[in-house]
């Protein structure tokens, strides 16, 4: 039961997508009579979504309306904007190119919403190579319920067990493990403060997308 198809979370492990939703936040920040968050104190939170963005980038609570006020502006920017900035981290397009050459499927499966998820594949070029893409509201679930996982595994024809994946969040290793699929932590991605990836459980914690390409030649035949 050998590997057979590699899945990666889509921001903060394959994509460096922080240029284009710090901007949108910012923007949004601004038209509505606030100040500009910094990076650092944003980004750890991107993978948790933009709701985790906003109340990362607020020194004080403010209402319901002013959040969804602020949801509203940040989305329909990055809608426009979904790949201005937006970059492969380093190593990920040769190991891309090192799955296909090895006859390996692979695919996407992210909590973000089908609305930026497809645009943003598609403006990378990734969405024929893709065996399964699955967004956040693709099921009645999102990560870390194993049940999108479990529909990748569908769309891509494989079964979970062949299957690894790839995530910088410890929802990502949970929906995984879940699904009883292998498991890669991505140290490189959008960590928070005090995480330690290496207490989530995976079966490996990576340093650089490079080391994915050695994980898989150790277990491509196993």
């Amino acid at each position: 039961m050998g590997l057979r198809c590699v899945m990666f979370d889509l921001d903060g492990t394959l994509v460096d997508t922080a240029p284009d939703l710090l901007h949108c936040l910012n923007s949004a920040l601004l038209q509505h009579g606030f100040a500009e968050a910094s990076q650092s104190e944003v980004k750890p939170f991107i993978s948790f979504g933009a709701r985790a963005m906003i109340a990362a980038s607020l020194t004080e609570a403010v209402d319901q309306r002013t959040e969804e006020a602020l949801l509203a502006t940040m989305l329909d920017c990055y809608e426009n904007h979904i790949a201005d900035h937006s970059v492969f981290f380093d190593g990920i397009e040769d190991t891309l190119n090192k799955i296909e050459a090895q006859g390996l499927k692979w695919g996407v499966v992210t909590n973000k919403r089908q609305r930026f998820t497809t645009p943003l594949m598609a403006a990378l070029r990734l969405t024929g190579r893709a065996a399964c893409i699955v967004s956040g509201d693709t099921t009645a679930f999102e990560k870390p319920h194993p049940e999108p996982m479990l529909a990748a595994c569908r769309q891509a024809g494989v079964a979970p067990e062949r299957c690894v994946y790839i995530g910088d969040a410890s929802h990502d290793i949970a929906a995984s493990k879940n699904a009883n699929m292998k498991t890669l932590a991505a140290r490189y991605g959008y960590l928070k403060p005090g995480d330690l990836p290496e207490t989530w459980g995976a079966d490996a914690v990576i340093e650089s997308p490079l080391q994915i390409t050695d994980w898989i030649g150790a277990h491509l035949c196993r």
